[in-house]
């Protein structure tokens, strides 16, 4: 039997638990934050603007997983470098609103699975490498994900869905480039990528069927230079691949967190960012490259990937992590003498601390009071350092109450939580409101 048919047989046939559903909720309700906060940015209401004439699924889908993942907000897991609630979560309401008769286990179900698709996938192709070459896994892997989750939505049987699964990998593509305007295709990419797999999984449906060994032989080898790891789509399905996933624990890029978490933690042990002078951050050599800059304005991108803008403004100004915008938030004036203070190393010995599970960083600082150091091998959000329901509905109120104000964004946090045990449609066109609504907002109206 293939790797795709394997797969198939696990997407057709799996059931939620009470304790996978509990993790499903906690990972919807903090999907829906970084969705609708996505609504506040200059890039989001760029896409809700080209989204607004599209009353397709196709692009409600689109625009709906494009919003979600610009957050930089949304989960992640490590070690396929694939953010998937991103892509999963949006996609899975966004259809069952569609469907006349969805059920919460099949929600639940659709979820897990589409978690599992996209993680698999990212592992087979080892996204920690092929990121840095071209190829971005989140990209690559989103039409496997929503094909995963429409089939099993629409309740396709084991043969259907690996044909989908196939039908959805012969759409996937490498990359997009590096884009650094404020209405980058980045985004809107990624959200169409998503769309694309849905609609493959509806051609599975209707009858049309793929090669459903494309992943067993040389094809991906042949078009992108990945010999997949086949065992990682076929094998193991005990335990979900959801319960591996990380939480943001702020908006920034991963790889930016461990030594940004390694100076808060060096100064939470009292020393000021008045003390300090030289700052020195050891981090993966993979990683170096791309978080190794300063920042530019009307280039959000590159605020979310500096390190020393992340670890600066987590210095001097620790709630601007919650912020969105970039470049438009309002800054310390010393932040970029701050920022100059601050030297990014590599140290090849990190990558035998559980790399690509672990993406720790050492960090040491220098200041009046003598010199400090600190090792961060997993950030706030990891599974081995889990945030509470606490801490996430914190995180939410924090990012979504400059949309929704307060009260609104606890409520909302609420629906998220529950929103197993309901009809997603009321949810997702409240969601599509207040997308409407950040528009005028902007305009003034």
């Amino acid at each position: 039997m293939s790797a795709l048919a394997q797969l198939g047989e696990f997407v057709a046939t799996y059931r939620a638990d009470d304790a996978t559903r509990a993790k499903i909720r906690l990972h919807v309700a903090d999907t829906l934050g970084a969705w609708i906060a996505a609504t506040g940015t200059d890039e989001g209401r760029a896409l809700i603007r080209y989204g607004r004439a599209d009353s397709l699924l196709a692009g409600q889908l689109a625009t709906n997983c494009a919003l979600a993942r610009l957050s930089e907000v949304d989960d992640i897991h490590l070690a396929a470098m694939i953010t998937p609630g991103a892509i999963v979560i949006p996609a899975a309401l966004t259809i069952a609103a569609h469907l006349p008769n969805e059920e919460s286990d099949d929600l639940a179900a659709a979820i897990v699975v589409g978690y599992e698709a996209m993680i698999r996938l990212g592992v087979a192709i080892d996204g920690p490498s092929v990121l840095y070459r071209g190829i971005w896994p989140s990209y690559f892997a989103a039409p496997f994900g929503a094909a995963a989750v429409h089939a099993r939505l629409a309740k396709l049987d084991p043969k259907q869905t690996a044909h989908a699964l196939a039908l959805a990998l012969i759409v996937a593509a490498p990359g997009v480039g590096h884009h650094t305007a404020a209405t980058t295709a980045r985004w809107l990419a990624i959200g169409q990528a998503a769309a694309r797999g849905w609609e493959a999984a509806r051609a599975a449906q209707a009858g049309f069927t793929s090669d459903l060994a494309i992943a067993d032989g040389d094809f991906l080898k042949n078009v992108f230079g990945v010999t997949p790891n086949v065992k990682a789509l076929s094998e193991g399905f005990g335990k979900p691949a959801l319960m591996e996933v990380s939480f943001k624990p702020w908006c920034a890029a991963r790889q930016t967190m461990a030594a940004t978490q390694g100076l808060k933690e060096i100064m939470a042990e009292g020393v000021s960012a008045e003390a300090i002078r030289e700052v020195e951050a050891v981090v993966l050599p993979p990683h170096l490259k791309m978080i190794n800059h300063g920042v530019a304005a009307g280039d959000r991108f590159s605020f979310l990937t500096s390190a020393q803008f992340q670890m600066a403004t987590a210095a001097l100004r620790a709630d601007a992590a919650y912020e969105l915008s970039g470049s438009k938030i309002a800054l310390p004036p010393e932040l970029p003498s701050f920022m100059a203070r601050i030297k990014l190393v590599v140290d090849e010995s990190l990558l035998n601390a559980g790399y690509p599970k672990s993406w720790p960083a050492r960090v040491t600082v220098v200041s009046s009071a003598g010199r400090h150091a600190r090792l961060v091998s997993h950030v706030p959000g990891d599974p081995e350092r889990p945030l509470s329901a606490s801490d996430l509905r914190q995180k939410f109120s924090r990012i979504v109450a400059p949309i929704l104000g307060y009260d609104s964004a606890d409520e909302m946090y609420a629906r998220g939580l529950g929103a197993l045990d309901q009809p997603p449609t009321a949810l997702v066109r409240d969601i599509a409101k207040i997308a409407v609504r950040s528009i005028g907002s902007r305009n003034g109206s």
